[in-house]
């Protein structure tokens, strides 16, 4: 029987138990959604009291029209055909519910010629536009300080090296004065970069989300007073998530980042996560994209390089479908994603 889930600590058990599952279904981030006036869906697939399957969403509204996203889920058995289908049957109903066009889903699953032969079976089309990380570099945190240092490139050791000598003072934070700091520096970074920010409410909301349960800690490298860069990192479950990270002028100058990421695995560790996830990169020709500098640096730590089934789509009205087809394409291209 697929219900909705009223219990957060049931919840958490089950997403948590499962190694592929990170915040993207975590329970503090649909709180985070309703805190911005979203609508959400938390459905849970029981048998004799137990949760075998789970999945959280939230309806986004858009002149183009209304849909269910539905990202790094559902979480399930995908080898068990019977959930596969009652959860995506499920899906559908939920989404003619709340008079979504479609549904988008980007499965916490690897991508191969079986996942997406999976999702035709489920009758998805493959999404014009992505939803949430869809390719990551992903670094293995039953390796030691010392093994993922030897893993990583020589430009990436040489920078830890000049960071070391700067005296950087690095600090993790879950003040309010922390994500205040935050988003001041990622108003600049992105003034500096070209890109358009997100609003101090939507971070600050955010953040607030993951701190109720200390999900979250803000880290700060700074010399002689200076911020030179921060990382706001979530923990969850098995996973560490470089989820946003900001930096000034100064802190490419002094090379602050890999200290920042170092620190953070170390707390990974000692919360018991078994990898830390550097989140989105691009593919090595893709030299025009935006996200590619940032790629490569991320590249530099020897990550692997994980992707995963990219978003798919349910369609629930053909007409509005087609309009966001377009529009999306459209975007897609202006964007350089």
């Amino acid at each position: 029987m697929i219900t909705e889930a009223e219990n957060r600590a049931d919840w958490d058990e089950f997403i948590k138990s499962h190694l592929e599952a990170n915040f993207l279904q975590s329970w503090d981030f649909y709180e985070f959604h309703k805190a911005r006036g979203k609508q959400i869906v938390r459905r849970i697939l029981t048998r004799d009291g137990k949760i075998i399957a789970a999945y959280a969403g939230v309806v986004e509204t858009a002149k183009r029209g209304t849909y269910l996203a539905i990202a790094g889920g559902p979480i399930l058995d995908w080898k068990n055909e019977k959930i596969v289908q009652e959860v995506f049957t499920d899906i559908k109903e939920v989404g003619k519910r709340k008079k979504c066009a479609f549904v988008r889903v980007r499965p916490q699953l690897p991508l191969s010629d079986e996942s997406l032969k999976l999702m035709r079976i489920l009758g998805l089309v493959k999404a014009p536009m992505y939803l949430s990380v869809e390719y990551a570099g992903i670094l293995d945190l039953k390796k030691s300080e010392e093994e993922i240092l030897a893993g990583a490139s020589q430009g990436f050791r040489r920078k830890l090296r000049k960071a070391e000598k700067n005296e950087i003072e690095i600090t993790a934070e879950t003040s309010n004065e922390a994500i205040k700091e935050f988003c001041r520096l990622e108003k600049l970074h992105a003034e500096r970069q070209k890109y358009v920010a997100f609003s101090a409410a939507f971070l600050t909301k955010q953040f607030e989300a993951f701190r109720e349960n200390d999900e979250v800690i803000i880290y700060t490298a700074r010399k002689d007073g200076e911020t030179l860069a921060q990382n706001f990192i979530i923990f969850y479950g098995p996973e560490a998530s470089y989820h946003y990270g900001v930096s000034s002028e100064l802190g490419t100058k002094y090379s602050a980042a890999p200290l920042l990421h170092l620190k953070a695995m170390e707390e990974a560790r000692q919360r018991g996560c078994i990898r830390y996830n550097l989140w989105g990169i691009v593919e090595t020709n893709e030299t025009s994209h935006r996200f590619y500098g940032v790629s490569e640096f991320k590249r530099s730590f020897g990550c692997e390089e994980l992707k995963y089934t990219p978003a798919h789509d349910l369609i629930l009205n053909p007409l509005k479908y087609q309009v966001t087809k377009l529009v999306e394409k459209a975007r897609k291209k202006v964007r350089h994603v």
